[in-house]
Protein backbone atom coordinates (compact mmCIF):
# COMPACT_ATOMS: atom_id res chain seq x y z
CA UNK A 1 0.00 0.00 0.00
CA UNK A 2 1.20 3.50 -0.88
CA UNK A 3 -0.24 6.76 0.35
CA UNK A 4 0.70 9.77 -1.71
CA UNK A 5 0.77 13.39 -0.62
CA UNK A 6 -1.73 15.89 -1.89
CA UNK A 7 0.00 18.02 -4.50
CA UNK A 8 -2.23 21.03 -3.82
CA UNK A 9 -0.12 24.13 -3.16
CA UNK A 10 0.11 25.37 0.40
CA UNK A 11 0.96 28.95 1.30
CA UNK A 12 1.42 28.53 5.04
CA UNK A 13 4.51 30.24 6.41
CA UNK A 14 6.62 27.96 8.64
CA UNK A 15 7.88 29.77 11.72
CA UNK A 16 11.28 28.99 13.16
CA UNK A 17 10.33 28.64 16.82
CA UNK A 18 11.25 24.93 16.67
CA UNK A 19 13.90 23.60 14.28
CA UNK A 20 16.04 20.52 13.71
CA UNK A 21 19.73 21.20 14.29
CA UNK A 22 21.93 18.53 12.74
CA UNK A 23 25.59 17.83 13.44
CA UNK A 24 28.17 16.19 11.22
CA UNK A 25 29.69 13.10 12.84
CA UNK A 26 32.90 11.13 12.89
CA UNK A 27 31.77 7.74 14.15
CA UNK A 28 32.06 4.29 12.60
CA UNK A 29 29.75 2.27 14.83
CA UNK A 30 27.15 2.61 17.56
CA UNK A 31 25.15 0.09 19.55
CA UNK A 32 21.85 -0.55 17.81
CA UNK A 33 20.06 0.29 21.07
CA UNK A 34 21.88 3.55 21.82
CA UNK A 35 18.95 5.68 22.98
CA UNK A 36 19.82 5.81 26.68
CA UNK A 37 23.60 6.09 26.25
CA UNK A 38 23.40 8.82 23.60
CA UNK A 39 20.79 10.77 25.55
CA UNK A 40 22.86 10.50 28.73
CA UNK A 41 26.02 11.68 26.95
CA UNK A 42 24.24 14.69 25.47
CA UNK A 43 22.72 15.60 28.82
CA UNK A 44 26.19 15.44 30.39
CA UNK A 45 27.59 17.73 27.69
CA UNK A 46 24.58 20.08 27.66
CA UNK A 47 23.20 20.40 31.22
CA UNK A 48 20.22 22.47 30.01
CA UNK A 49 19.05 19.75 27.61
CA UNK A 50 17.28 17.50 30.14
CA UNK A 51 15.07 20.18 31.76
CA UNK A 52 14.19 21.84 28.45
CA UNK A 53 10.50 21.23 27.62
CA UNK A 54 11.13 21.56 23.88
CA UNK A 55 14.47 19.79 23.33
CA UNK A 56 14.40 16.34 21.77
CA UNK A 57 16.82 13.83 20.30
CA UNK A 58 16.41 12.02 16.99
CA UNK A 59 18.01 8.59 17.29
CA UNK A 60 20.67 7.69 14.75
CA UNK A 61 19.70 5.29 11.98
CA UNK A 62 22.52 3.86 9.89
CA UNK A 63 22.54 1.91 6.66
CA UNK A 64 21.21 -1.29 8.22
CA UNK A 65 18.07 0.40 9.54
CA UNK A 66 16.54 0.74 6.09
CA UNK A 67 13.62 3.16 5.81
CA UNK A 68 12.76 2.98 9.50
CA UNK A 69 10.31 0.07 9.25
CA UNK A 70 13.06 -2.59 9.33
CA UNK A 71 15.79 -2.95 11.94
CA UNK A 72 18.52 -5.54 12.48
CA UNK A 73 16.99 -8.46 14.33
CA UNK A 74 19.57 -8.69 17.13
CA UNK A 75 18.79 -5.95 19.73
CA UNK A 76 22.39 -6.16 20.95
CA UNK A 77 23.73 -5.65 17.43
CA UNK A 78 25.93 -2.92 16.02
CA UNK A 79 24.91 -0.07 13.75
CA UNK A 80 27.43 0.84 11.04
CA UNK A 81 27.44 4.52 10.11
CA UNK A 82 28.31 6.21 6.84
CA UNK A 83 30.07 9.55 6.56
CA UNK A 84 26.72 11.15 5.73
CA UNK A 85 25.13 10.11 9.04
CA UNK A 86 24.05 13.07 11.17
CA UNK A 87 23.11 13.63 14.79
CA UNK A 88 19.93 15.72 14.96
CA UNK A 89 18.38 17.57 17.89
CA UNK A 90 14.92 19.15 17.80
CA UNK A 91 15.24 22.46 19.61
CA UNK A 92 13.78 25.83 20.28
CA UNK A 93 15.44 28.46 18.10
CA UNK A 94 16.62 30.07 21.35
CA UNK A 95 18.63 26.92 22.14
CA UNK A 96 20.61 26.76 18.89
CA UNK A 97 23.61 28.77 20.06
CA UNK A 98 23.88 26.80 23.30
CA UNK A 99 23.61 23.48 21.44
CA UNK A 100 26.53 24.41 19.22
CA UNK A 101 28.67 23.87 22.30
CA UNK A 102 28.64 20.20 21.26
CA UNK A 103 30.79 20.97 18.21
CA UNK A 104 34.27 19.49 18.58
CA UNK A 105 33.35 17.27 21.53
CA UNK A 106 33.89 13.52 21.56
CA UNK A 107 31.11 11.62 23.30
CA UNK A 108 31.55 8.12 24.67
CA UNK A 109 28.49 6.09 23.64
CA UNK A 110 28.90 2.76 25.48
CA UNK A 111 32.52 2.54 24.39
CA UNK A 112 31.97 3.92 20.87
CA UNK A 113 33.65 7.33 20.35
CA UNK A 114 31.42 9.84 18.57
CA UNK A 115 33.01 13.12 17.47
CA UNK A 116 30.63 16.03 16.89
CA UNK A 117 31.29 18.29 13.90
CA UNK A 118 29.72 21.33 12.29
CA UNK A 119 26.00 22.13 12.33
CA UNK A 120 23.26 22.92 9.86
CA UNK A 121 19.67 24.00 10.50
CA UNK A 122 16.53 22.47 8.99
CA UNK A 123 13.10 24.02 9.48
CA UNK A 124 10.06 21.86 10.14
CA UNK A 125 8.48 20.65 6.92
CA UNK A 126 5.11 21.41 5.35
CA UNK A 127 3.69 17.94 4.77
CA UNK A 128 0.53 15.92 5.36
CA UNK A 129 2.25 12.60 6.15
CA UNK A 130 4.30 12.15 9.33
CA UNK A 131 6.18 9.20 10.77
CA UNK A 132 7.46 8.57 14.31
CA UNK A 133 9.85 5.65 14.77
CA UNK A 134 9.15 5.43 18.50
CA UNK A 135 6.01 6.25 20.48
CA UNK A 136 6.10 5.13 24.11
CA UNK A 137 3.29 2.74 24.96
CA UNK A 138 2.23 -0.10 27.23
CA UNK A 139 3.77 -3.45 26.26
CA UNK A 140 0.52 -5.20 27.26
CA UNK A 141 -1.62 -3.13 24.89
CA UNK A 142 -2.76 -4.36 21.50
CA UNK A 143 -2.30 -2.34 18.31
CA UNK A 144 -5.91 -1.22 18.67
CA UNK A 145 -5.24 -0.03 22.22
CA UNK A 146 -2.13 1.79 21.02
CA UNK A 147 -4.03 3.57 18.24
CA UNK A 148 -6.86 4.50 20.60
CA UNK A 149 -4.38 6.08 23.06
CA UNK A 150 -2.51 7.89 20.27
CA UNK A 151 -5.74 9.33 18.88
CA UNK A 152 -6.71 10.54 22.35
CA UNK A 153 -3.38 12.39 22.59
CA UNK A 154 -4.01 13.94 19.18
CA UNK A 155 -7.47 15.07 20.25
CA UNK A 156 -5.95 16.90 23.22
CA UNK A 157 -3.82 18.83 20.72
CA UNK A 158 -6.94 19.49 18.61
CA UNK A 159 -5.33 17.58 15.75
CA UNK A 160 -7.67 15.84 13.34
CA UNK A 161 -6.33 12.51 12.08
CA UNK A 162 -8.01 10.64 9.20
CA UNK A 163 -5.44 7.90 8.66
CA UNK A 164 -3.15 6.21 11.18
CA UNK A 165 -1.01 3.11 10.82
CA UNK A 166 1.02 1.46 13.60
CA UNK A 167 4.31 -0.16 12.73
CA UNK A 168 6.98 -2.31 14.27
CA UNK A 169 7.37 -2.62 18.03
CA UNK A 170 10.69 -2.04 19.77
CA UNK A 171 12.27 -2.01 23.22
CA UNK A 172 14.65 0.61 24.55
CA UNK A 173 16.84 -0.53 27.43
CA UNK A 174 17.55 1.80 30.35
CA UNK A 175 19.14 1.09 33.75
CA UNK A 176 15.72 1.46 35.38
CA UNK A 177 13.52 -0.54 33.00
CA UNK A 178 12.93 -1.52 29.40
CA UNK A 179 10.70 0.92 27.51
CA UNK A 180 8.25 -0.40 24.92
CA UNK A 181 7.54 1.61 21.76
CA UNK A 182 5.70 1.36 18.48
CA UNK A 183 6.19 3.30 15.28
CA UNK A 184 3.30 5.33 13.93
CA UNK A 185 2.43 6.77 10.53
CA UNK A 186 -0.18 9.52 10.21
CA UNK A 187 -1.55 10.69 6.87
CA UNK A 188 -4.05 13.19 5.46
CA UNK A 189 -3.15 15.71 8.15
CA UNK A 190 -3.66 19.38 7.51
CA UNK A 191 -0.41 21.27 7.06
CA UNK A 192 -1.18 23.28 10.19
CA UNK A 193 -1.74 20.13 12.26
CA UNK A 194 1.40 18.46 10.88
CA UNK A 195 3.51 21.46 11.85
CA UNK A 196 1.97 21.56 15.32
CA UNK A 197 2.63 17.85 15.82
CA UNK A 198 6.27 18.23 14.75
CA UNK A 199 6.59 21.00 17.33
CA UNK A 200 4.73 19.33 20.18
CA UNK A 201 5.48 15.64 19.65
CA UNK A 202 3.31 12.84 21.00
CA UNK A 203 3.70 11.42 24.48
CA UNK A 204 6.84 11.32 26.59
CA UNK A 205 10.46 10.37 26.00
CA UNK A 206 11.63 13.19 23.71
CA UNK A 207 15.12 13.02 25.20
CA UNK A 208 15.45 9.40 24.02
CA UNK A 209 13.98 9.79 20.56
CA UNK A 210 10.35 9.04 21.40
CA UNK A 211 7.31 10.97 20.22
CA UNK A 212 9.15 12.94 17.53
CA UNK A 213 7.67 13.04 14.03
CA UNK A 214 9.46 13.46 10.71
CA UNK A 215 8.04 13.93 7.19
CA UNK A 216 7.42 10.85 5.08
CA UNK A 217 6.38 10.56 1.45
CA UNK A 218 4.38 7.36 1.56
CA UNK A 219 3.66 4.05 3.19
CA UNK A 220 4.88 0.61 2.22
CA UNK A 221 3.69 -2.57 3.92
CA UNK A 222 4.77 -2.82 7.53
CA UNK A 223 6.50 -5.88 8.95
CA UNK A 224 4.47 -6.23 12.12
CA UNK A 225 5.93 -7.63 15.29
Amino acid sequence: MLWEEDEQAEHLVVNDEIIDLSFALECKTLPLDHAYDLSHAIQQALPWFAPSPTAGLHLIHGAESGNGWQRPENPDGTLYLSRRTRLTLRLSSLEIEKAQGLCGQILDIAGHPLKIGTTSQKPLQKTNILFARHILCDAQHSEEDFLHTALKHLERLNIQCRKAMPGRSHQIKTPQQDLFTRSLMLADLSIEDALLLQQQGLGEGRKMGCGLFIPHKGISPVDQK
